[in-house]
C-alpha cells in the first residue's frame, strides 16, 4: 500500500444498546480511490463522519497523515478538516443566501488564500461559469451537487470524503460527478466513496463492503 492518509483502528460506535460500528479497522494509501459499499443504515455515513473528525468513536483511533485526529484539542481536528479534507454530501448543504462562488468561497482559502477569482475558475471548469453568480435554488440538482463538490475541491484537500453524492441524481448527472472525484483522484487527491450502489465500482481501486457495522472481509480490488 501506497503512504497510508487514512487509518481507522478498531474502530467501535455505540449509542446506548445499539452499535453503529463493531471494531472496523480501515487503511486508504495517498492517491486511492476507495468505495466503501452496504446497505441503508449500515454505518456507511457514521464510518464518514469518524475519518473526517467530526464524529468521535466510542473506541478505537482514528489517523489522518499519521495524527490522531481525536487526540487533538477541537481546534486543531477543526483546522485539519479546513486544510486537508474536502466533504460531499447527498444533501449539498449550500447557502440558500449565497451566490455560488461565495458558497465554494466558504471551504476557506487555502495557501495562500483563494480569491473570488479562483473560485469562478473552478466553477468554469466544473461547466459552472455561467451559474457562478446564482443562488442555488435556481440551479439544478446536478447542478447544485457539482457546486458542493467545488467547494469541496476549492481548498485544494488531500482527501475527499463523498456521502452518497449521486443519490439524488440522474445517470448523467451521477456519471459528471463521478468523472469529476475520478479527475481528482488521477491528479493524485484520495478519495472515500461511500454508496448503497455500484455507481463507484467502475472508478475504486477498491470496493469494500460494510454490513451491520462490521467490515467484510472480500475486498474488491480494480
Amino acid at each position: 500500500m501506497p503512504d497510508r492518509i487514512l487509518q481507522l483502528e478498531e474502530v467501535s460506535l455505540r449509542y446506548g444498546t445499539i452499535t453503529a460500528l463493531d471494531r472496523v479497522s480501515l487503511e486508504i494509501g495517498k492517491g486511492e480511490f476507495v468505495c466503501l459499499r452496504g446497505p441503508s443504515g449500515c454505518g456507511k455515513t457514521s464510518s464518514l463522519l469518524l475519518a473526517g473528525g467530526m464524529l468521535r468513536p466510542t473506541e478505537g483511533t482514528v489517523q489522518l497523515a499519521g495524527r490522531d485526529l481525536y487526540a487533538l484539542d477541537p481546534r486543531s481536528r477543526s483546522e485539519i478538516r479546513a486544510s486537508q479534507i474536502g466533504f460531499v454530501f447527498q444533501t449539498f448543504h449550500l447557502v440558500p443566501y449565497l451566490d455560488i462562488v461565495d458558497n465554494v468561497r466558504l471551504a476557506g482559502g487555502g495557501r495562500p488564500p483563494k480569491t473570488r477569482d479562483d473560485a469562478t475558475a473552478l466553477l468554469e471548469r466544473m461547466g459552472l461559469g455561467p451559474r457562478a453568480t446564482h443562488k442555488p435554488m435556481a440551479l439544478s440538482v446536478g447542478e447544485r451537487q457539482r457546486a458542493a463538490l467545488a467547494r469541496a475541491l476549492f481548498p485544494g484537500p488531500a482527501l475527499v470524503l463523498a456521502d452518497e453524492p449521486t443519490g439524488n441524481l440522474d445517470p448523467d448527472n451521477a456519471k459528471t460527478v463521478m468523472e469529476l472525484l475520478a479527475e481528482f483522484h488521477r491528479d493524485g487527491g484520495t478519495v472515500l466513496l461511500v454508496t448503497h450502489g455500484e455507481i463507484g465500482d467502475n472508478y475504486a481501486d477498491r470496493v469494500l463492503r460494510l454490513e451491520a457495522g462490521r467490515l467484510c472481509a472480500n475486498s474488491q480490488a480494480h
